[in-house]
C-alpha cells in the first residue's frame, strides 16, 4: 500500500530583489510562508533499483526533467555515496544499492503560479523517501539536497515561515506566523504563466536597505509580536519588487490584484514572480463571496489558511 506526503505550497509575504550577482543569480530577501493547499506525492517501495513516476494527470514533459523524478534519484544518489564510507556494513551498501520505489504525483497547483508547486513536490518527495528507505538523515541534508533542485526546495522541506537570503536557500526559520483569528486567505491565479525571465527583466534592484529594515523590524518587536507575527502582517508590510517588472507585461495579473481588493481584501499581493495572487480577508463571508467573483478569471483558485506542523 502506497504512503502518502503532502506537499504545501508557498506563497512570499515580502520579497525585494537586492542585487544581481556576478555568476547571473539575484541576491533576494524574502519571508516564505506555506499554506494549507498543495500536491500530494505517494510511493511504495521497490528492492530493484528502479524508480518510476506515475500522475494523476498527464504531463507534457518527460519524467527525467520532473523535480519529483529527480528528487528520488538525488538522494538516492546521496544515500549511496554516504553508504560507501569506511565502517559502512556491507548488507547496508547492498540495501542502499537496491533502493527504488514506484512514485505517484497527485498534481493539483498549477504550473507557472509563483507558488512553489514543482519544488514542495521536490521536498515532499525527499521527506517521504528519506522515511521509507529508512534512511534518516536530518532535515539538514535533505536541504542540501534539495539546494541542488531549485532555490525554494531547502525551505520546503520544513515549510512554516522563514526568512530567505541569497537565491533563497540562506535561511532562518522564525515562531509560525498565523492570520488573525476569523481570517481567510484566498490564492487566485489568473489565466496567464509568467516566465522567469519576464519577472527578472526590469525588476529594479533596491539594494539592502529595505531588506535590512523589514528584518529589523521583526528583531524590535516585542515577544507577543514575534511570537504572532502580527507586525508581520499588518498591511503595510507586504510586498514584492517583481509586481514592478510583471504588471506591464502581464494585465491579468496585475487586474487580479485590483480585484481581489475590490472585492474587499485587507490586502493583496503578487506570489514569488507570479502569476498567482493571494488575499487576506478578515472574514470568511466576504472571502466566499470574492471566490464566486473570480472563479471565472482563474486556472487556480482556494480559500486557505496558513500551514505549520
Amino acid at each position: 500500500m502506497a504512503t502518502k506526503e503532502f506537499a504545501p505550497a508557498k506563497i512570499n509575504l515580502f520579497l525585494d530583489v537586492i542585487r544581481k550577482r556576478e555568476d547571473g543569480y539575484h541576491d533576494l530577501g524574502t519571508l516564505f510562508q506555506t499554506v494549507d493547499v498543495g500536491d500530494t506525492v505517494s510511493a511504495e517501495v521497490r528492492d530493484d533499483g528502479i524508480v518510476t513516476l506515475k500522475y494523476s494527470v498527464p504531463q507534457d514533459y518527460p519524467k527525467e526533467s520532473d523535480l519529483v523524478y529527480r528528487a528520488a534519484l538525488a538522494l538516492k544518489d546521496y544515500a549511496e555515496v554516504a553508504a560507501s564510507g569506511s565502517g559502512v556494513a556491507e548488507s547496508e551498501k547492498a540495501r542502499v544499492a537496491k533502493l527504488g520505489a514506484d512514485l505517484f504525483l497527485e498534481k493539483v497547483m498549477p504550473l507557472g503560479a509563483g507558488l512553489g508547486g514543482g519544488s514542495a513536490d521536490a521536498a515532499a518527495t525527499l521527506r517521504l523517501l528519506n522515511r521509507l528507505w529508512n534512511l534518516n538523515f536530518e532535515d539538514s541534508v535533505l536541504e542540501e539536497i534539495g539546494a541542488k533542485l531549485g532555490a525554494d526546495v531547502p525551505f520546503l522541506v520544513r515549510g512554516g515561515s522563514a526568512f530567505a537570503e541569497g537565491i533563497g536557500e540562506r535561511l532562518c526559520f522564525i515562531p509560525p506566523l498565523d492570520l488573525p483569528a476569523g481570517e481567510v486567505l484566498l490564492i487566485a491565479t489568473p489565466h496567464d504563466a509568467v516566465p522567469t525571465k519576464d519577472a527578472y527583466a526590469g525588476v529594479p534592484k533596491s539594494g539592502p536597505d529595505r531588506w535590512e529594515a523589514y528584518k529589523a523590524a521583526w528583531a524590535g518587536g516585542t515577544d507577543a509580536e514575534k511570537a504572532f507575527g502580527c507586525h508581520l502582517l499588518d498591511s503595510g508590510s507586504f510586498f514584492n519588487a517583481f509586481e514592478v517588472s510583471v504588471f506591464p507585461k502581464h494585465p491579468l495579473v496585475a487586474a487580479m490584484k485590483e480585484k481581489i481588493l475590490d472585492l474587499g481584501a485587507r490586502v493583496a499581493l503578487m506570489s514569488g514572480s507570479g502569476a498567482s495572487v493571494f488575499g487576506i480577508f478578515t472574514d470568511k463571508a466576504t472571502a466566499e463571496a470574492a471566490a464566486t467573483a473570480l472563479k471565472p478569471d482563474t486556472r487556480y483558485l482556494a480559500l486557505t489558511k496558513f500551514w505549520h506542523k
